[in-house]
């Protein structure tokens, strides 16, 4: 499965220097997904493929791999919350401390989700500017730039 970003770079990225989780913590398919749901919709099915086929590789080290990293993160985080082995499902128990509760899980999503939003922009911006450099990019085909995101909800461009 190819994608922009390894696995080995979303643990670098996404994750603080604290944070340290084996490399089979993060699945291929896992980026794979966020890619699909959050970077295509916003970059295009053909820039995308360029980009996987190692055209542009400034654009994705520069622009795309971080909100890309983030956005696993977010995809992911809630298994990495929670165990599961031959006895079902369960928490995590820190040896020195306890697991976090709900909301602070809730609000790592919301800050994980809005750095990658405000990155992704970045790199829309930087698209923006620079047509001529990525012929492939299509603003019009960029679903972000045509919706609103209020509390999760996305809005189309009339507010309704």
């Amino acid at each position: 499965m190819k994608t922009l970003i390894t696995p080995l770079q979303v643990l670098k990225t996404a994750f603080g220097d604290g944070e340290v989780l084996p490399q089979a913590t993060i699945a291929e398919a896992d980026i794979a997904a966020a890619e699909q749901r959050w970077i295509v919709p916003v970059i295009g099915r053909k820039l995308h493929d360029r980009l996987l086929a190692g055209v542009y590789p400034d654009l994705v080290t520069d622009y795309l791999a971080a909100p890309t990293a983030l956005y696993t993160r977010a995809l992911v985080q809630a298994r990495l919350d929670v165990r599961t082995d031959r006895l079902g499902t369960a928490a995590p128990k820190p040896a020195n401390g306890t697991a976090a509760g709900d909301e602070a899980r809730r609000q790592l999503r919301r800050q994980l989700l809005e750095e990658a939003r405000t990155l992704l922009q970045r790199a829309t911006d930087h698209l923006a500017t620079n047509k001529i450099r990525y012929p492939e990019y299509v603003a019009d085909e960029n679903r972000a730039a045509r919706c609103s995101i209020a509390g999760g909800i996305i809005l189309p461009d009339d507010g309704r």
